[in-house]
């Protein structure tokens, strides 16, 4: 078997001695090759190579962005076509930053040299998982993409942190992003197949539940979702103070039970698309892919398989 390790050395759980641990493990196991990636997009040019190479198995070691840059890297020898899924490398994961919610979702462990042991007992198995992926028009996402609120908290993050985050960023982030938008909250108008187009001010997609992670708090908006269906929507019509603090509250319960007036909320869809009146943030899987007017997310079944 013929692999490639990916590692981010700026992912904030990543190290140098964890990198060649890992590294001289899978070695004992395949024809192995290791890249460190210098700059944004790097990972994702090494994984279409690979790919195009005939490689076996591409192992992500950074954070979310990392594994998302090697997924959309992987897929992209596909051109979107079903019938080309299967000549898709596998994806091995093992966590490297700080959230890892796709890692999570997956019930990989967080540590490295735990997830390490998983993931070579899963290639001497031969165990892999097939999972349900999203597309926000040409750039595939794992766990879930949004525009609006989330993606201007995004953007305000990155232009801020280097190697270290921090739930408490996220959150003094997000509280300032909506007390003063930067964009303000333009109307975004959203569709979805079989129901009426409604006008809301920020809309969630979500590939799998929980949406993300507040440290250990797993945030729960589509509890109907998962890697196995369809895309999830959680969208608010409005954003006043008690509607946010309500819905804040019903995401960190256990069961993320939500219900208010203000909310349109499907699960298991096939597609959502969403138009705004004027440019907003887009963000999948916590990185700022640019600014958009119309986007449409699409779940593909079935687009990917993990070493689990």
């Amino acid at each position: 078997m013929r692999a490639v390790l990916v590692v981010n050395p700026q992912a904030t759980a990543t190290t140098p001695a964890g990198r060649d641990v890992l590294a001289h493990a899978l070695a004992s196991q395949v024809k192995l090759d290791v890249v460190e990636t210098d700059y944004r997009g790097h990972a994702m040019a090494v994984a279409r190579a690979a790919a195009s190479d005939g490689v076996d198995l591409v192992v992500a070691h950074g954070g979310d962005g990392t594994v998302n840059e090697v997924v959309n890297g992987l897929l992209s020898i596909t051109d979107g076509k079903p019938n080309r899924y299967d000549e898709v490398p596998m994806l091995g994961v093992v966590p490297g930053g700080s959230a890892n919610v796709f890692a999570r979702n997956l019930g990989l462990p967080r540590d490295p040299v735990e997830a390490t042991h998983r993931l070579l007992n899963a290639l001497e198995e031969g165990r892999g998982r097939q999972v349900g992926l999203g597309r926000a028009d040409d750039r595939w996402f794992t766990f879930n993409a949004g525009m609006g609120w989330d993606a201007d908290v995004v953007a305000a993050v990155d232009r801020r942190r280097g190697k270290r985050t921090s739930p408490w960023l996220y959150s003094r982030t997000a509280v300032a992003c909506y007390l003063r938008p930067p964009q303000g909250h333009p109307e975004l108008t959203v569709r979805v197949p079989g129901a009426e187009p409604v006008t809301v001010r920020t809309a969630f997609v979500s590939n799998t539940d929980p949406w993300s992670y507040l440290g250990p708090c797993p945030i729960h908006l589509n509890t109907g979702c998962s890697f196995d269906s369809g895309l999830g929507l959680f969208a608010l019509t409005g954003l006043g103070l008690p509607t946010v603090l309500r819905h804040v509250r019903q995401a960190l319960l256990q069961r993320g039970q939500h219900r208010s007036r203000r909310l349109i909320r499907h699960d298991d869809v096939a597609l959502v698309s969403i138009t705004a009146e004027s440019p907003v943030n887009l963000q999948v899987d916590g990185d700022l892919v640019g600014q958009r007017t119309h986007v449409e997310f699409v779940s593909v079944p079935r687009a990917l398989t993990v070493a689990v």
